[in-house]
């Protein structure tokens, strides 16, 4: 499948969705994409995860930081090529194909940067199946594969490379690089054969992205409800519909995290919703429970939790709104949906569950917590 400009549009999208609200500005993800691929070395094909051979050496592109930092500063065209080309230095052999480390809606746009400038293929996988804060977070992680060697890069051409003993490691030193870096920087880390990224990463992710993209640009069109044709696509439920009336946000440590409150709109047919949701987040949505504080969390009122999806859409156009977007008096569907079965595995719970993010609640799947409200 050779990508296209309507294809960049749709992929960031529906992996803005997906991203829970994190994974960077889809809109100048987007216009990075385009650029890169009319200047393209060769058209950029994106190929199935079965088409990858098991000698090839796989390299995953993306972008660390807090989301609020790339609204103000803007990624350089080469930042990414930098990074990618100094793992392969580090590696000592030459990148064959690129993948999303995760699905969001810039970070799922990165790797066509990298590809065009290649003329490498982009591989339809990611390791996560949405976003999270996190570079232990990974699938590659769950299975037990190396995250060494990592690489970062900043827009001024710093390039740091790293040899962490696991993906907690790979965290714990890239986060305060990235600081130093401005709060943003391009990184490259779990490079693997081939065979390693089959059995390992969550196939055909870009092209749900994609689809998803494609159902709310249709709908629209059609005058249809966008948000009913997301739900069709991911399952799930409406959580709340309502309008944001206030909403806490601090961007440090690498992360941008706080709390946004909704308050349910007085409309038919939404009798079961709670009359305020507040929402978690750390860069991604992580936790949306009944109440108007914080301090209004226990067991009994959670409605969704990581590592499960939650996602915030516009009401009317079904648009999804990251967290640097958040903003007061927005209408809004709330809306939470399964995550992948590896992420409910005990190890996925324990390395994305609500109580790694200091949640005292233990994890309750979205089919579990909507049968309890019922």
């Amino acid at each position: 499948m050779l990508i296209n400009e309507q294809m960049i549009d749709d992929i960031a999208l529906g992996a803005t969705v997906l991203g829970t609200g994190g994974g960077g500005d889809p809109y100048s993800g987007a216009l990075m994409a385009k650029v890169a691929l009319k200047n393209a070395i060769k058209p950029v094909e994106v190929i199935a995860l079965e088409e990858v051979q098991d000698t090839w050496m796989t390299v995953p592109s993306s972008m660390i930081g807090a989301p609020t930092v790339s609204i103000e500063k803007i990624n350089s065209e080469s930042q990414m090529l930098v990074a990618f080309e100094a793992m392969e230095v580090a590696l000592g052999e030459t990148a064959a194909a690129t993948f999303p480390i995760e699905i969001g809606g810039f970070n799922s746009l990165i790797p066509i940067l990298v590809a065009a400038q290649k003329g490498i293929p982009v591989v339809d996988c990611d390791a996560m199946g949405r976003a999270f804060p996190e570079a232990q977070m990974v699938t590659f992680y769950l299975d037990g594969l190396p995250s060494a060697p990592n690489t970062l890069a900043d827009e001024k051409g710093n390039v740091v490379t790293l040899h962490p003993i696991d993906g907690v490691w790979s965290e714990r030193f890239a986060r305060p690089i990235t600081e130093e870096m401005g709060g943003s920087a391009a990184m490259c880390d779990y490079p693997m054969l081939g065979k390693n990224l089959k059995q390992s990463a969550l196939g055909g992710t870009l092209t749900r992205a994609m689809k998803i993209g494609q159902a709310i640009r249709l709908a629209n069109a059609k005058g249809e409800n966008a948000v009913d044709a997301i739900l069709d696509i991911v399952g799930g439920q409406r959580l709340i519909t309502g309008k944001i009336v206030d909403i806490e946000r601090t961007t440090a440590g690498g992360f941008v995290t706080g709390g946004v409150i909704i308050e349910k709109l007085n409309k038919a047919g939404t009798e079961s919703m709670p009359t305020d949701v507040y929402v978690h987040f750390q860069n991604e949505l992580l936790l949306a429970h009944s109440g108007s504080s914080a301090g209004d969390l226990n067991q009994d009122s959670v409605l969704a939790s990581t590592p499960d999806l939650i996602s915030i859409l516009d009401h009317e156009t079904g648009q999804p709104i990251t967290t640097e977007q958040l903003r007061y008096g927005q209408r809004i569907d709330l809306i939470a949906y399964p995550c992948d079965p590896k992420w409910r595995t005990a190890k996925g719970i324990e390395v994305a569950g609500p109580r790694y993010f200091g949640y005292d609640v233990e994890y309750k799947t979205i089919e579990e917590l909507a049968g309890e409200i019922q």
